[in-house]
């Protein structure tokens, strides 16, 4: 069966908690059981991971690589615009990736309109809340 990883990067197990105008009222909790119950559907297995830390995300990048994982679905969160460690830990894994933005970031600030993760990515979702989430698990299900 199929692996797919999820993960999300920092503040967003704030979800629910933390500017719901952009990011919604679920929490982070209530996404992955939804990702979860879709999974059954498309016939894989997800594993999810959630960090506040870069380099915990690395790693985890890195084990899903090693455990013969086929894609990654990724928030990295505020990390989306500065860090080039976790793109090139992203292309390094070889994971067919789709990025996920709960907001849509090219009708926020500035800063946000620039993802370090976007041109390495299979496709990009952004501004479609949670379901944003299930939209990547689909596509990735069919394309790994």
């Amino acid at each position: 069966m199929k692996k797919i990883g999820l993960l999300n990067g920092p503040n967003l197990d704030r979800l629910g908690k933390r500017e719901t105008k952009f990011y919604g009222l679920k929490t982070l909790s209530e996404i992955e059981d939804k990702v979860k119950e879709m999974s059954t559907i498309c016939k894989c297995i997800v594993d999810c991971f959630q960090s506040n830390h870069e380099g915990s995300l690395i790693n985890k990048i890195h084990e899903w690589s090693d455990d013969d994982f086929s894609g990654l679905i990724i928030n990295p969160g505020g990390l989306t615009h500065t860090s080039v460690s976790l793109r090139d830990a992203v292309v390094a894994s070889g994971l067919k990736t789709v990025e996920v933005h709960l907001s849509n970031i090219h009708a926020r600030e500035d800063f946000r309109h620039k993802s370090l993760i976007s041109g390495i990515a299979l496709a990009v979702v952004a501004g479609m809340n949670h379901h944003g989430y299930l939209y990547a698990l689909r596509f990735l299900s069919e394309k790994t």
